[in-house]
């Protein structure tokens, strides 16, 4: 789709990853959508954009009815609704059973797996489901076009680190169910891709000692720095735009290999 087209709901859209494709988006002649549950920072956003080209919803995105609710009103809101990037997501760190086998801590609750899956692999699904759902009434574009729908997964979805199981495992899911998800929609024109992106600088990474930054640094073939977030909107439009990128996980992540820890 041409970028002054873009009608684009954003998950996690008022920091990070998130905000950055929403600045590439509207710059570029688009609209967004900022699906997030930060009031303030959402508030900061839209003021940086404009509020005639984006407004922010308090959403969660693990609740089924709110986020097609939210997507219908976003899509009044932009005129139309034709890309969904999912950047929502938490981290749910912890060891399997603690910091040894021996049980010296406590086994990680299995309440905190099953939000982090919640919210990385079924909060994704739950607003590609509803997007997709909007999307197919669309009129064609070229070659039939009708949307796309951009997830975020991670390189811990294929090299997982000790403390990262829960992650991982959602992450994995995001990736395992791009082709699936890919192939069903196609017949309406609806397009389904996923970044996985390495170590980014994002505001978590931003708040780590210094030390601890630049030794995530060297782990990094080339370039040997972390991820800027205008690399991944750069991504992420580059597949808006090219309309033969479809069931597929592209990695971002300067050729790193995640140690075991």
């Amino acid at each position: 789709m041409q970028p002054d087209t873009v009608r684009a709901v954003i998950t996690g859209g008022v920091s990070g990853l998130g905000l950055a494709v929403a600045t590439r988006v509207v710059a570029d002649g688009g609209r967004v959508a900022l699906l997030d549950v930060n009031d303030d920072k959402g508030a900061a956003a839209v003021q940086a954009l404009g509020a005639g080209n984006a407004r922010y919803f308090r959403t969660d995105v693990t609740d089924e009815a709110g986020v097609s609710a939210t997507l219908a009103a976003a899509r009044d809101f932009l005129g139309g609704l034709n890309a969904a990037v999912n950047c929502a997501g938490i981290l749910g760190a912890g060891r399997v059973l603690g910091k040894d086998a021996s049980g010296n801590s406590a086994p990680m609750p299995l309440e905190g797996f099953a939000r982090t899956v919640m919210v990385n692999l079924v909060g994704s699904f739950n607003v590609a489901k509803a997007a997709a759902a909007l999307m197919q009434h669309n009129a064609p574009g070229e070659d039939g076009e009708r949307g796309v729908i951009v997830n975020t997964a991670s390189v811990a979805a294929y090299e997982g680190q000790i403390g990262q199981a829960a992650y991982a495992a959602s992450k994995g899911g995001v990736v395992g169910m791009t082709l699936p998800m890919a192939r069903e929609l196609a017949r309406f024109g609806i397009r389904v891709m996923t970044v996985a992106p390495g170590v980014f600088w994002t505001p978590m990474v931003d708040g780590m000692p210094e030390s601890v930054q630049q030794s995530l640094a060297a782990t990094i073939p080339f370039p040997a720095r972390l991820g800027q977030p205008d690399e991944f909107a750069d991504t992420v439009a580059f597949i808006l735009r090219t309309r033969y990128l479809n069931g597929e996980t592209i990695r971002l992540d300067g050729a790193t290999r995640l140690a075991p820890r």
